[in-house]
């Protein structure tokens, strides 16, 4: 049963980055540049935030498993979409659909996978969740580039593949077992930052920065190469191949790990950048593959958990906050890099993003390791604070 789950939960996630290798076709299709393709992009989280934030409480009163398959309709409806009416503006509307199918759905993953596992093991059911998510996110534009090798369309068989997995997991997931939560916790989560949590919150929105800029302009970049077909391989290894770095990642401290996250990505974006600007696309790969070990591996887990001991009894919140600035990473800086590249240039629009990027991981990491002591002093002074989990 909890195999089942995670195919959902791939499924779902697969859609969101299925059309990441048409981006700027789809642009050049609809007669618009780099900014309307960012905020094309960007409105899968204008999908995400009102469901991370408001519905919190949503699955005590309808169940899991009915969220878990408006989740996969909704991710089939987008891709039915863009497969019939391709354009930016259908794109837009799709990422939106997705992106509330993805709140739906990972917000209630971890305790849902830990109902159908059955041995109470939280870390275990979130490994199996992170690991499935994880996968989809970037398996969906590796298979839209795969296909696309064999020829340009914009209807790629990648589209009629996912709507028949996700159709079986429908089916799958609705043979699921399900109970509701006699407790029913507030709709309304807003998000809360405990004291020494923002750095953390600050380091996942430049990593997610970082990915969201790969997704949505890269593409573009490569294009001007003829690698654009590639493009989907890109996505994927900035995702998906974060998954491999999970491990070692769970084996360290929460602030060495986010601090080693820290100190890789900036090297690692520049490498993609420059391989992406000069057309070589070793370089922008393995560039993907270092900077994914940061975004999903290090900053990810070893934020989420810091965040979560800080949260003390407001973990929901707490991880609310963290989701909040890692979402708004992932559009807001795409948007305005995409501006950028339309009035100066790609070339000056990723070295901008670049200083930036190095620039905003020096100073969190400088807070994060400023914070050490304060985070020590606050134990001793208050030990029923929550603190002491530290």
């Amino acid at each position: 049963m909890p195999a089942r789950l995670a195919f959902a939960l791939c499924l779902i996630t697969l859609a969101v980055n299925l059309q990441a290798p048409l981006y700027t076709t789809y642009a050049i299709l609809s007669g618009y540049g780099a900014a309307a393709t960012a905020m094309a992009f960007s409105s899968y989280v204008l999908g995400v935030l009102p469901v991370l934030l408001a519905f919190g409480g949503l699955a005590d009163r309808v169940g899991r498993r009915l969220l878990i398959m408006v989740a996969l309709i909704l991710s089939m409806i987008a891709t039915t979409l863009v497969m019939f009416a391709p354009g930016l503006q259908t794109l837009a509307l799709a990422r939106l659909l997705m992106g509330v199918g993805t709140a739906l759905s990972t917000t209630l993953a971890t305790a849902y996978m830990g109902e159908l596992q059955g041995d109470g093991d939280t870390t275990r059911a979130a490994n199996w969740v992170t690991a499935s998510t994880s996968l989809g996110f970037g398996l969906g534009a590796a298979l839209t580039s795969l296909f696309l090798l064999c020829g340009p369309s914009l209807t790629p068989l990648s589209f009629p593949l996912h709507l028949a997995l996700a159709a079986t997991a429908l089916f799958l997931v609705w043979r699921l077992p399900d109970q509701r939560n006699a407790h029913r916790t507030p709709m309304l989560r807003l998000p809360c930052y405990p004291a020494g949590s923002l750095p953390y919150g600050l380091a996942i929105l430049l990593a997610w920065a970082c990915t969201g800029l790969v997704i949505a302009l890269v593409p573009g970049v490569l294009r001007q190469h003829g690698l654009d077909q590639w493009s989907g391989f890109s996505t994927f290894c900035v995702i998906s191949c974060g998954v491999l770095f999970q491990p070692l990642a769970r084996r360290l401290n929460s602030r060495p790990a986010t601090l080693l996250g820290l100190v890789i990505l900036p090297p690692s974006f520049l490498l993609l950048a420059w391989g992406a600007d000069s057309g070589r696309l070793m370089a922008v790969l393995i560039g993907a593959v270092a900077a994914s070990s940061a975004c999903y591996g290090f900053i990810y887990l070893g934020g989420l958990a810091a965040v979560n001991a800080l949260g003390g009894t407001e973990k929901p919140r707490a991880s609310a906050g963290f989701f909040l600035l890692a979402y708004l990473g992932f559009s807001l800086p795409v948007v305005f890099t995409g501006l950028l590249s339309d009035r100066l240039g790609a070339h000056i629009a990723l070295q901008l993003f670049g200083a930036a990027l190095v620039l905003g991981c020096a100073l969190v990491a400088l807070a994060l390791i400023g914070a050490g002591p304060r985070l020590r002093w606050r134990w001793r002074r208050h030990p029923r604070s929550g603190y002491g989990q530290w």
